[in-house]
């Protein structure tokens, strides 16, 4: 048996009694067979009445046998297991565990559970672990049950690391409690308040473990040491054409003393679309480039990167670095594009710029950690909507520079992002405050009904006909007959047909080409388009202001992203 657990991971005390049950069966619920009803799980005590053994062509074996309980019949059916003939012979006492179903008109129960009564077995009328089992191993859940009740009998009390008012204040039961009650549980109750304790613990030992960790990762003190305070910054902040919100100054003091520090950043910028990430994005990379380095953003699509360079070099008007060899002993605060469209000429000439400290941020795609451009001094690497982005990818980009800081920015905390949050990959700002003036967004849903998706598009039609734009979203870029869900190019063709006829309507999905995928975008930007039929490719943060209305077909094909 050793050495089959060790198949298994199972090699001490602690791995067996840390190897925890994955669910539990009721067994305590008995009743009698008149009461079942169809799908219920129950334990009846019944004697055996008429049992017999039959094989079919193919030498498989069934027994059929009718037990009764005083207060009705049961069949109860075993498949491949021949010795239950045996096992009850007419006359015997047993209780059988198993779920009512109904046969060919009866009721019956399907290889239930039996223990005879003459010799009861501890699978009656208790709660059942049922472990996560190894059929490589030969080891089964109930081989299982007996080894665990002898490691909790030899490892008797355990000692108790939290302290008495820590349990009380957070309603925890002591450990030797926890794992007896885990594995032996004489309620599904008890069973939960074991897990809820063991689950404490694991997650402590996780947390401690990553403190310390993180402690002697910030004492090598490898990072850049960025000035927390400079004219830049001030000035970026000061020439906004709007009042930063408070959640927007506090974090981009949280980010100006990260990167002051020792230890280089990794902060995680979280907040919903229009909160304002990238003034604080833009904050954050202009501390860099004041103390003379470098800053890179980096966006998932072409279309979001065209879009953050944009508006980077609308906010970073005006502003200038001090510039050696200058009539006026500075320059523009330079802001450069590289994505996959980038051409050969104008490449070498970013790669030059940066090469020379000319150039002070770079916005691109996938392009600036794949591509041939190299930093002079990078400082700052910010990565929007992190979640598109791999480790592997993010750790290429801190490598490209004397291990930068990093912001990455989300609007969609999807558990991959909670789990960097809770592995301690990522330190966490937040911004709840939206900034004042934005107009509400209302949600709301439609029914399936031809009236109200009339009114739908009705109202679509009246925004554009006051001069604002829309975006229609569909979950597939062409149809399939296995999936019931709109396809953009078949609802753009009917659409134009139908309820959006004689309005401007253009098409972008993930399958153009980047090339017309940015021509669509721009003509949309730009007002020449009314009405965007889209897939999820708009979703990681296109912004066109005058677009004030967006009808999601198939809403219930979306994820919470």
């Amino acid at each position: 048996m050793r050495e089959r657990l060790a198949l298994m991971g199972i090699e001490t005390v602690l791995d067996l009694l840390q190897h925890y049950p994955r669910r539990y069966r009721d067994r305590t619920e008995q009743s009698d067979i008149a009461e079942l009803s169809l799908g219920q799980e129950a334990t009846v005590f019944a004697e055996v009445r008429r049992i017999q053994a039959r094989y079919t062509r193919n030498r498989r074996a069934i027994v059929d046998a009718v037990v009764y309980d005083g207060t009705d019949l049961l069949n109860v059916v075993f498949f491949n297991q021949p010795w239950r003939a045996r096992q009850l012979p007419e006359g015997t006492e047993a209780a059988f565990f198993g779920k009512l179903e109904q046969y060919r008109g009866k009721r019956q129960m399907t290889n239930p559970v039996v223990d005879v009564l003459d010799h009861l077995g501890e699978k009656t009328g208790v709660i059942v672990p049922v472990y996560p089992q190894s059929g490589k191993a030969d080891v089964s859940t109930w081989q299982l049950r007996p080894v665990v009740a002898a490691a909790l009998d030899w490892a008797g009390e355990l000692a108790e690391p939290l302290p008495a008012a820590l349990l009380g204040e957070m309603k925890l039961v002591e450990r030797t409690w926890a794992y007896r009650n885990v594995h032996q549980p004489e309620t599904l109750e008890e069973a939960r308040k074991a897990q809820r304790r063991l689950r404490f613990d694991e997650f402590l030992r996780m947390q401690v473990g990553l403190v310390a960790r993180k402690r002697a990762f910030e004492a090598e003190e490898t990072g850049i040491r960025h000035r927390r305070d400079g004219p830049l910054v001030d000035e970026f902040l000061r020439r906004l054409p709007f009042e930063p919100t408070g959640d927007q100054w506090r974090t981009v003091k949280e980010i100006a003393s990260d990167m002051a520090g020792a230890s280089p950043m990794h902060r995680l910028l979280q907040g919903e679309v229009g909160s304002g990430k990238t003034v604080v994005a833009l904050a954050a990379l202009l501390l860099a480039v004041q103390g003379g380095y470098q800053g890179a953003f980096m966006a998932p699509t072409e279309v979001l990167a065209e879009q953050h360079f944009l508006s980077s070099r609308v906010l970073l008007d005006g502003l200038s670095v001090p510039a050696e060899g200058t009539l006026t002993g500075e320059r523009p605060v330079a802001v450069a594009l590289l994505t996959n469209r980038t051409g050969a000429a104008e490449r070498r000439k970013l790669a030059d710029g940066l090469a020379a400290s000319e150039i002070d941020i770079v916005v691109g795609t996938h392009a600036l950690i794949y591509g041939e451009v190299e930093f002079a001094r990078l400082g700052l690497a910010v990565i929007d909507e992190q979640h598109r982005f791999g480790v592997e990818q993010r750790a290429l980009l801190r490598g490209m520079g004397d291990d930068p800081d990093v912001l990455v920015m989300t609007a969609t905390p999807i558990p991959r992002t909670a789990g960097f949050l809770i592995y301690g990959d990522l330190d966490k700002s937040e911004l709840r405050q939206m900034p004042p003036g934005r107009t509400p967004v209302t949600t709301e849903v439609v029914g399936p009904g031809p009236l109200e998706r009339a009114d739908a598009y009705e109202r679509l039609r009246g925004e554009v006909a006051a001069g604002r734009q829309a975006y229609v979203v569909c979950p597939l870029v062409e149809g399939s007959p296995k999936v019931e869900a709109k396809a953009a190019t078949e609802e753009l063709e009917r659409l134009g047909a139908e309820e959006l006829a004689g309005l401007r309507l253009g098409l972008l999905h993930g399958q153009m080409k980047a090339a017309e995928k940015e021509q669509v975008m721009g003509a949309f930007r730009v007002g020449e388009l009314d009405v965007l039929v889209a897939t999820t490719v708009i979703e990681v943060g296109v912004d066109v202001a005058n677009a004030t209305v967006m009808i999601v077909e198939d809403a219930d094909r979306f994820g919470l992203s």
